[in-house]
């Protein structure tokens, strides 16, 4: 009998709109050079275009932005506008119950999230698909539906008192958050039972399992939902608005709009500029885990 060879592999048919061929051409190959050029500036111009517009209006005249907006400072520098932002307009204040507020949502979230996810992954008790179908229907809930019942939890807890001008009034209702729950529960559903297993077999509690094996495990997931959690934090305004109605312990989010009408554009503008200092840094500090667990896979190696 003839030995039958393997056919050689057949290389993977082109899936694109041009193809192998159609690249190697001059005229192709020059076209899409000129047309990846222009989408990469047009992104980085709508991308960084309003942050370097912002940046560079905070310390221009009212006058300048105003009649030349586009123009690169006609008039000169003004620096004394960051200066009167964060003295005169009391920014450092609103500054730091910003971080105050993302710092412990921040906390309470992944407090949270990852016991709720070990409870209803690893521990698993009697009732976690009672737990878990009660968590999953949350998410079907409209987040407007529950702000007067919410509000009035705030206002009359079961513990007597009341959480208004409490941080505890927005850390508490942004730990709630059944969508990180499921996550980070996917993700310790991915972890290998066999660490789990040996871990028990040498006497380790439930406590010690989680923090010992399951937390070092899954930093991927815990850096995400540290970025959901800040994010979050950062841009809401309705809820903080209502349960911290005075202006000493409100955030930028908050009081922000609220002092528009009482200064200078070219001081408000500079109010802007500091804001965004705070999503910069966490971009920077955070770019590197964000994009190598936004995939969520192949945290775990055998």
């Amino acid at each position: 009998m003839s030995r039958r060879t393997p056919a050689a592999a057949e290389p993977e048919a082109d899936r694109g709109i041009l193809s192998a061929f159609d690249r190697r051409r001059d005229g192709v190959r020059v076209g899409m050079t000129v047309v990846h050029v222009v989408l990469v500036v047009g992104l980085v111009v709508a991308g960084l275009g309003p942050i370097l517009w912002l940046a560079k209006a905070a310390v221009t005249p009212t006058q300048d932005t105003i009649q030349q907006p586009l123009a690169l400072f006609p008039n000169g520098i003004d620096w004394a506008n960051l200066s009167q932002a964060w003295v005169d307009v009391q920014i450092d204040q609103y500054f730091l119950n910003t971080i105050v507020i993302a710092v412990g949502s921040w906390f309470m979230t992944l407090l949270v999230a990852t016991t709720g996810g070990y409870t209803l992954s690893v521990l698993k008790p009697r009732y976690w698909k009672v737990l878990n179908g009660a968590v999953l229907a949350t998410l079907f809930i409209p987040s407007v539906v529950l702000l007067v019942p919410l509000y009035l939890t705030v206002v009359r807890p079961i513990t007597g008192g009341s959480l208004l001008n409490n941080y505890f009034a927005v850390w508490l209702p942004a730990a709630a958050n059944a969508f990180n729950i499921l996550l980070v529960k996917r993700f310790f559903d991915s972890l290998p039972r066999e660490v789990f297993e040996a871990a028990r077999t040498d006497g380790a509690g439930p406590f010690r399992l989680f923090w010992s094996i399951v937390l070092p495990m899954s930093r991927p997931i815990l850096g995400v939902v540290s970025v959901f959690a800040i994010i979050a934090a950062l841009k809401d305004y309705l809820w903080p608005s209502l349960v911290l109605p005075d202006p000493a312990v409100q955030p930028l989010s908050v009081r922000l709009p609220a002092i528009q009408s009482q200064v200078e554009l070219d001081v408000f503008l500079a109010a802007l500029a500091i804001s965004t200092i705070i999503p910069i840094v966490l971009f920077l500090v955070f770019q590197r885990v964000f994009l190598r667990s936004a995939g969520l896979g192949g945290a775990v190696k055998g």
